[in-house]
């Protein structure tokens, strides 16, 4: 049966899946809800929003995305207190930045309105999939994709806007070991490495799967050019303490405007911790590790806020980190933590209840 608001057409699920899941054992992004949101872009304009049972879609082969990547996508998070509210935290940044990265790959910005009810339409049908605690979160996934049937290189002139959604815990559960990049880019000047772009990530998989077989989780990218500036942690911006300065790299062409990497940067000055946001070398880190005054590596992002990393490798040299008492990485993801799930307080208004 279908239900019509004001913008959003909804049509309900007839049976649920939640039975079937156990939520005290998720492995990340495999359990999916009841539903999802669709939009289709056509005639010059998006049209038809609705919220429908989580399912399969038929596209022809020659659909665009299958042969010149438009393809963009966002990670958000809903998050439920101890009396049922539910909670996004910082959504309007993700809703710019999708429409950033859509501009990037020559993709039709998104309505706000479309956004935003029809999200806010989609967790209130799939609340009971949203768990209180801390940990706990729903993860969501915004993306658009170019659906027209043609393989002329050129844009699309058909998109299909969607989100669906994901139970999820921690990320990850323990440090990392990471291996510095000395062949393989992320990004370049003038690329795309600024977008959430699908394809940025397919082109990290294989260098990373090279870094698995040596032992290590990920990589922490440098510049395309020299190689000699660190970017970023697998798929996380990263950050470096040296003493008690935190350091971490500018956003750029290539460095991706994370959500988490600037709500630590405000973190860090609430809470009287100097945060230098400027370049940052290989060689500076080397040294600081041999001299002793690099304390913590951390990579920031959507899905495991905050992970630590224990090591790093450069030029076949292994650079183990030590606990530190005073962990910066702790101390940064239960602030946040506390923040999403409504346990202190939202001084800068980044809580977005959904009512």
């Amino acid at each position: 049966m279908a239900i019509h608001t004001d913008k959003i057409s909804v049509e309900k699920s007839k049976t649920s899946k939640i039975g079937n899941v156990d939520f005290s054992n998720l492995t990340f992004g495999r359990e999916f809800t009841d539903h999802m949101f669709v939009c289709d872009y056509e005639d010059g304009k998006w049209q038809n929003p609705k919220v429908i049972p989580y399912q399969a879609m038929s596209y022809e082969p020659s659909a665009r995305v299958f042969h010149y990547g438009q393809a963009v996508f966002e990670g958000m998070k809903a998050y439920k207190d101890d009396d049922g509210k539910v909670f996004l935290f910082r959504p309007k940044q993700n809703f710019d930045r999708i429409n950033k990265s859509s501009a990037r790959l020559a993709m039709p910005a998104f309505p706000e309105n479309y956004f935003f009810e029809g999200l806010e339409t989609l967790l209130k049908l799939d609340n009971e999939w949203i768990k209180p605690g801390v940990g706990n979160s729903l993860y969501l996934r915004p993306f658009v994709i170019a659906t027209e049937p043609a393989i002329s290189a050129s844009p699309a002139n058909m998109y299909r806007f969607m989100i669906i959604c994901s139970p999820a815990k921690s990320y990850y559960n323990s440090a990392v070991r990471v291996l510095i990049a000395e062949h393989f880019s992320r990004s370049a000047n003038g690329g795309v490495g600024a977008a959430k772009a699908a394809g940025n990530y397919a082109a990290q998989f294989y260098p990373t799967s090279l870094a698995q077989q040596k032992g290590f989780q990920q990589i922490i990218w440098t510049d395309a050019d020299t190689h000699t500036f660190l970017e970023e942690a697998g798929t996380m911006n990263v950050f470096f303490r040296v003493n008690d300065k935190l350091i971490t790299a500018p956003t750029s062409d290539r460095i991706l405007d994370g959500v988490t990497r600037k709500s630590i940067i405000q973190l860090a000055e609430d809470l009287g911790i100097t945060c230098e946001v400027r370049q940052v070398t290989v060689e500076e880190i080397k040294n600081a590790s041999k001299d002793g005054s690099l304390k913590e590596i951390f990579g920031a992002g959507t899905a495991a806020v905050i992970s630590p990393i224990s090591a790093f490798e450069h030029h076949e040299e292994l650079f183990e980190i030590a606990e530190v008492e005073d962990s910066y990485a702790k101390k940064f993801k239960q602030t946040l933590l506390n923040i999403q799930h409504n346990l202190s307080e939202d001084k800068h208004g980044w809580r977005r209840e959904v009512k």
